[in-house]
């Protein structure tokens, strides 16, 4: 049975490459064709005509952005990736297994998780199988594996209710402009102010109990065990940088007189979360929404360009990046398990 999901999973990753690139179309496609006269030429168009068309379209939209605010959006997509493998680094030493497994094998395994599931949405590839196809050739068990991807999630979680916690502390008016999209955003600024707070509690709270060494909280036979101060610290530092990461990318790309990096890390956190949380790949739409009713100064075509730009660095490029990182993985574990399994020497 063994050999049998040896060969098994490679074919499965290359099914992950084919669907990826699938998606990659689709969501290059589904920009572009914003424009109805463009949309007419791809309904009508080849794949490679649409293709052609599809990068005219981008072009187009991103040249207006000066050459420096390029140079910062990549640095922001370099912080925002080295903090995500932190991540996983700081989840592997919770788990005491960070010996023997280097920063360039948990970055490159950071980098194609998040890669693959930050496009593809909620599947299997959203911290899963890549992770455990990684960290099991490592030695560490499918449980390990899953508290691991546990403990990334939380930290992602930890950072976005840290940092929207500050948000709604420091400028509350920012839920006002979302009354537009539903009613459950018509919030006094006081209360948001006053979610900011508890927001803010949560988190001390969660530190408390690491430092106090809380007992484990219990749901039947599963526990949640507080990780230990060190660990939350090193929290405290690698989520919101990620986060901010991210959100310099939009930052950068806003044209001069945009709203302050705390509006667009606001209006980030909210829409990407609201993203995942609809399950939507990359927050198509969602994060649109969002971002053109919290910044109604700001001319649409820049918000969206903005977007797209934040798309093509944290979205598009590392996902054609991590798909050879894919290839070349599998094709590996592939030929290990067809190596013949060479008979024990008598004793």
């Amino acid at each position: 049975m063994k050999r049998i999901m040896d060969f098994i999973w490679p074919l499965v990753g290359l099914a992950a490459v084919v669907w990826s690139i699938d998606l990659l179309y689709k969501k290059l496609k589904l920009e572009a064709g914003a424009d109805p006269a463009v949309r007419a030429l791809l309904d009508q168009g080849s794949v490679w005509a649409n293709v052609k068309t599809i990068a005219s379209v981008i072009a187009a939209k991103i040249v207006e952005i000066p050459p420096h605010a390029y140079l910062l959006c990549a640095l922001s997509t370099l912080v925002a990736y080295a903090a995500l493998a932190w991540y996983d680094r700081i989840a592997l030493i919770h788990l005491k297994k960070q010996n023997g497994i280097s920063w360039f094998y948990i970055a490159t395994c950071s980098f194609v998780t998040y890669a693959l599931s930050h496009n593809i949405g909620a599947s299997v590839f959203s911290g899963g199988m890549v992770r455990y196809r990684a960290y099991t050739a490592k030695g560490l068990s499918a449980a390990e594996v899953a508290i691991l991807v546990a403990l990334c999630s939380f930290t992602f979680a930890f950072g976005t209710i840290l940092l929207l916690g500050l948000v709604l502390v420091g400028e509350p008016q920012i839920l006002g402009p979302l009354q537009t999209l539903s009613p459950w955003f018509a919030i006094n600024p006081n209360v948001a102010r006053l979610v900011g707070f508890g927001l803010l509690a949560f988190c001390a709270l969660y530190t408390l109990g690491s430092w106090r060494h809380f007992k484990p909280i219990q749901f039947g036979h599963f526990e949640v065990v507080y990780p230990r101060l060190p660990i939350v610290l090193r929290q405290y530092f690698a989520a919101p940088l990620e986060l901010m990461g991210a959100a310099g990318i939009i930052y950068f790309a806003l044209p001069e007189g945009s709203p302050h990096f705390f509006i667009v890390l606001g209006a980030f956190l909210m829409s990407f979360s609201a993203g995942l949380l609809s399950q939507v790949p990359g927050g198509v739409g969602v994060m649109e929404a969002v971002f053109l009713a919290i910044m109604p100064s700001v001319p649409a075509p820049s918000v969206v360009a903005a977007l797209l730009v934040w798309r093509l660095f944290y979205l598009i490029l590392p996902l054609v990046m991590s798909l050879p990182v894919v290839l070349l993985f599998e094709r590996s574990q592939l030929a290990q398990a067809a190596a013949p399994i060479e008979p024990k020497a008598p004793v």
